[in-house]
């Protein structure tokens, strides 16, 4: 049976990864609450009400950032260069739903009538916003 390298059971890697970790779900979770106040309508009441469309269009730009978190971790042995790629991600997110909010006429309208097929899109180009920041990041 083989044996891990000494170096992913030291001390110095767990404290790192546990750095990371806690790092990328504090950023996530910041996103997540600017996200929410950016926005014009209250996407956690009308997921609790099961509208379908604020659930994609969330869902969608916290995968997105998530994605950038990964790929910034991958790539990025520094935790200043961790977080300072993760706030540029996370501006190019917030940018990319406000250029959308200006395409859409009535995006708040059409997501507080549950309209899955505005809310999905409003997720897939956030979840695209994320991969192509994810790319650039590698």
């Amino acid at each position: 049976m083989d044996m891990l390298p000494p170096d992913l059971i030291s001390a110095e890697y767990f404290y790192r990864y546990t750095l990371y970790l806690l790092s990328g779900l504090f950023l996530l979770f910041s996103f997540a609450v600017i996200y929410v106040r950016i926005t014009p309508y209250d996407e956690l009441q009308l997921i609790r009400e099961g509208h379908t469309a604020a659930a994609l269009s969330l869902g969608g730009a916290m995968v997105g950032f998530a994605l950038t978190l990964a790929s910034s971790a991958i790539y990025h042995s520094s935790l200043v260069g961790f977080w300072g790629w993760a706030v540029a991600a996370m501006v190019v997110q917030l940018i990319g739903y406000l250029a959308m909010s200006r395409i859409i006429p009535n995006l708040k309208d059409h997501l507080e009538a549950n309209n899955s097929a505005v809310g999905g899109l409003m997720g897939a180009v956030a979840l695209s916003i994320g991969i192509l920041n994810a790319a650039c990041l590698s």
